[in-house]
């Protein structure tokens, strides 16, 4: 009988400590995690080199939770410009480099350059309409004899082009949808007022008026000839820089009413008549004038033509093409060169100032693609045609074939890789202000989002994303890029 008292007092007892509990609230146990409900995939390099565009462990996304980081806030449905795609200049000395490699490395290196599976997927080349100063003479398709024409362009002929023509039948072979732009640095000298590719002891060195016609037969021309190698040009500008024309390269003067002028008198109706789809982007200059290319969009008759402005980044701020977008908003803003070189070798330096002014910030200032300067050169910057002495490409390609990949490898690859044609920036706010921390995000047309952090501090720096209802934090080690990438 005793042991059955004991029992029932101890029963009750613990019957009131439950009551107890209940009166005072719950027990309070360890914390609990969220559910995850997705990963996101992380790309990674850092400026001492130790990690270059490496696949690190995916991270965790789980349902928002409180926290104290700052957050960024990703809302793919407010978006801004379409993006066209990421890459470089496919030169004459970039294309007489790659097409003497080894067929076995010519082909590894291409598929490792254009296709995003294998490699880094670049998606937008640009192309010079006859030499520039990277090619390995000067020439353009229409070469006559000193005190010469030619108004019917029956010598018209891309012989000249051979490299460039065998190189890019195979990168569109490994991305038949890639972007191509193509830009002359001189009109055929015969077409000039100095009558010289170049500029000619203090001689004016533009286009003859007479000769504004058969320059947009010689467009059309060109357009043509390269589609019937399989190689479309989607777009073209007048005239790379030409308010550059001093040089000792093919180089040409064209003032913005000029350009004008040419564009909806004789450029645009030629193309048109021409059946051509090829769009037309203005000015193709450095950020530090305005002014000309929206002297072009202020121009009905030539705007009815023209498809957007291109800007250069060796002169002015990225802000220019938010300016030029703020005056014709209907109109697209592209980024067409910039060059690396040995004035600056710091890969760190060089991978953070390109990140926060070129691929971040051509993109936060409206840009719909990011081009640099050469594809590749050799270790000792050329072949030259007497223009930059100390160019670096986006890769070196020794004499034995052998190949280095520079900072401006790794820069684009962090966009072309992971940001694919037909994107869309997309809204990115964040709580707190996170110095010289950088990031820009896209939403790829298959759903995946991808955004691009650049951390340009001496230490490592935490932040939160949250993107509907999922949310994931990352630690950016310092002086590094990572491209983060998911799907909820």
């Amino acid at each position: 009988m005793m042991m059955k008292k004991l029992c029932y007092l101890i029963v009750a007892g613990l019957s009131l400590l439950q009551a107890c509990d209940k009166e005072s609230g719950p027990v309070v146990g360890p914390p609990v995690s969220p559910d995850e409900i997705g990963k996101a995939s992380v790309w990674l390099t850092t400026g001492d080199k130790t990690k270059l565009l490496n696949k690190e462990g995916d991270i965790s996304i789980t349902e928002p939770i409180a926290t104290t980081l700052p957050l960024i806030t990703i809302d793919p449905a407010q978006t801004y410009q379409q993006i066209d795609g990421f890459g470089a200049a496919m030169t004459g000395s970039s294309a007489y480099l790659i097409k003497n490699l080894s067929a076995s490395r010519r082909n590894a290196l291409l598929q490792e350059l254009f296709d995003p599976g294998a490699g880094i997927g670049i998606s937008y080349v640009r192309l010079t309409i006859g030499a520039s100063d990277f090619s390995l003479e000067d020439y353009s398709y229409n070469d006559m004899p000193a005190g010469e024409t030619d108004f019917s362009l029956q010598n018209f002929s891309l012989s000249k082009d051979a490299d460039v023509i065998s190189v890019m039948k195979q990168v569109v072979a490994v991305n038949p949808v890639i972007h191509i732009m193509g830009s002359p640095w001189s009109a055929p000298a015969w077409m000039k007022t100095n009558g010289s590719m170049k500029y000619v002891n203090g001689q004016a060195n533009k286009l003859k008026e007479d000769c504004y016609e058969v320059y947009a037969d010689y467009f059309v021309k060109y357009i043509q000839a390269y589609a019937a190698e399989g190689i479309t040009i989607e777009t073209i500008t007048p005239q790379n820089e030409p308010l550059h024309y001093t040089a000792g390269y093919p180089c040409m003067h064209m003032e913005a009413v000029e350009q004008i002028n040419f564009v909806k008198n004789h450029l645009g109706p030629a193309l048109q008549a021409a059946s051509l789809n090829t769009k037309i982007i203005a000015y193709d200059h450095n950020w530090d004038n305005t002014n000309y290319a929206i002297s072009v969009l202020n121009d009905a008759g030539a705007k009815q033509y023209v498809a957007g402005s291109a800007f250069h980044a060796y002169a002015g701020n990225v802000s220019a093409m938010t300016t030029v977008r703020n005056a014709h908003p209907d109109k697209g803003l592209y980024f067409t060169e910039v060059s690396g070189g040995e004035w600056a070798t710091n890969f760190s330096d060089n991978l953070q100032w390109s990140m926060s002014n070129i691929f971040i910030g051509t993109t936060k200032n409206w840009s719909k693609n990011v081009l640099l300067w050469n594809m590749a050169l050799d270790p000792n910057f050329g072949p030259k045609n007497n223009g930059c002495s100390d160019c670096r490409g986006v890769i070196t390609i020794a004499p034995d074939g052998t190949i280095t990949r520079n900072v401006e490898y790794y820069t684009i690859g962090h966009f072309s890789k992971f940001v694919q044609t037909g994107a869309k920036r997309i809204a990115s706010t964040i709580s707190e202000n996170i110095a010289n921390v950088d990031y820009v995000a896209f939403a790829n047309t298959d759903g995946n989002l991808a955004m691009v952090v650049a951390n340009n501090n001496d230490t490592m720096k935490t932040f939160a994303v949250k993107q509907g209802s999922g949310q994931f934090t990352y630690a950016i080690p310092a002086k590094s890029v990572v491209t983060l990438t998911w799907k909820l």
